[in-house]
Formats: C-alpha cells, structure tokens, sequence
C-alpha cells in the first residue's frame, strides 16, 4: 500500500466518514487534504503531513515503515495498546456544584481533544460523544473540580439508576448521580461530595418539562495531584 491508501484506510478504522471530516478534526482545509492524497503527501508541506499523521494516532516514520514492510498498521510494542484516537469535541465546562449555565460555545471557537479509542470500550466506535470540563466541587468523591468527562446523548427515557448525568432544570445545568422515587413520583439528582453543602435536586414527575436530561458521563479523567 501507498503511503496515501494508508491513511485512507487508517482514517475509515478510525470512525471518520469523509475525507472532509478527517481535515476538519485536524484543523487543515479539506481541499488540501484532498490534494496530499490524489497527488502524494510527498508533494505536501511537512506541517500538513505532520498533522495528518497526529490526527491518526502514528508518527511520520511510522507511517514511511508502514510502506516500506507493505502493511497498514504501524509495528509497535505487542503489550502497548493501539492509539488510533478519537477527536472529541469540547463543550465549555460544566458545573458540579449549584446550577449554572454551560460556557457557550460556538463553531468558530470549539476545541476538540484526542483520546485513544480503546480507553472508551464499548463506546469506542460511537459518533455523537463530546467532552466536558467540571467545575464545581459536588461530584469531588468520584470527579474532581478540573477534571474531565466525555459524555453519551440520551433520552429521558434510557435512563438507568446510578447513570451519572449532564441535566438541565430551568434552562440551567448540572452534573449529578440520578436516581429515580417511584412511590413519590421523583427524579432525584444527587452530589456525591465531600462537602455537606451540596443537596439533591429533586425534581416532581409532574415538573418534568422544566427539564431536560442532555447525556450521561461515560468516562472521565482525574488529575491526583
């Protein structure tokens, strides 16, 4: 295989659909990606070709000694885990604590980080993850200020007990542990904090369309010192 077909190939197993996609996720224009695989990356800028081979998990040399042995996947240390990476967007931050709104973000501003594929398990192949940074001091037992998650879009209605939610009451938003009172007709949302000042928020079945349940966290990281 060329060095074209494979980046090509390493793009598909990836999860990108399109070329376009791909040059949008690494921050290059599609056209010029574009032109690196119909005409050769070695006709392209080291920069862009650099960038290419970030966004695929693999080095420059790799790439060249993908070519060189015939094979489409980079030769690495049999006990490390592939780094194919997942390009998630990040959505401001959230917060932890009281109720507050998310930073907003916009097309022209949004940041995207890279993680490798096999740290999200069964979610690694999923589309429609994003990235969020806590702030606030609730969840700390588990998530700490500062840390971050990446979350899974749900529904009100797949929701299971324990699931650890992005939410929204009043047009203000959380992250909190849920769980659900059937005898009373309650959706609780817990803290699980070191600090006593936090509280559930409770919310009626009855009150429901004040709320809106925008993703669970599926993963998170944590900085211990």
């Amino acid at each position: 295989m060329t060095k074209e077909e494979i980046v090509e190939h390493l793009m598909k197993k990836a999860g990108y659909s399109s070329r376009r996609q791909f040059a949008e996720a690494i921050g290059i224009p599609p056209t010029t990606l574009n032109s690196m695989l119909t005409r050769g990356l070695g006709k392209a800028s080291i920069d862009n070709v650099l960038k290419v081979c970030k966004g695929l998990g693999i080095t420059v040399e790799e790439l060249e000694m993908m070519e060189a042995n015939g094979w489409s996947e980079p030769r690495r240390d049999q006990n490390k885990p592939h780094s194919i990476k997942l390009e998630l967007p990040l959505y401001g931050s959230i917060a932890a604590g009281a109720l507050s709104t998310v930073d907003p973000v916009t097309k022209d501003n949004v940041e995207y980080i890279a993680l490798p594929k096999h740290m999200l398990g069964k979610y690694s192949d999923s589309k429609d993850l994003f990235a969020l940074k806590v702030n606030g001091e609730s969840m700390n037992k588990i998530i700490p200020n500062g840390s971050y998650v990446v979350c899974k879009p749900i529904e009100i209605g797949e929701l299971k007990e324990d699931d650890i939610v992005i939410f929204s009451h009043d047009n203000e938003y959380s992250m909190k542990r849920f769980r659900k009172d059937e005898d009373n007709r309650l959706l609780i949302f817990s803290p699980e904090s070191t600090f006593k000042k936090y509280h559930d928020i409770v919310v009626p079945y009855d009150t429901v369309n004040d709320l809106k349940i925008y993703a669970k966290v599926i993963w998170y990281a944590v900085l211990l010192d």
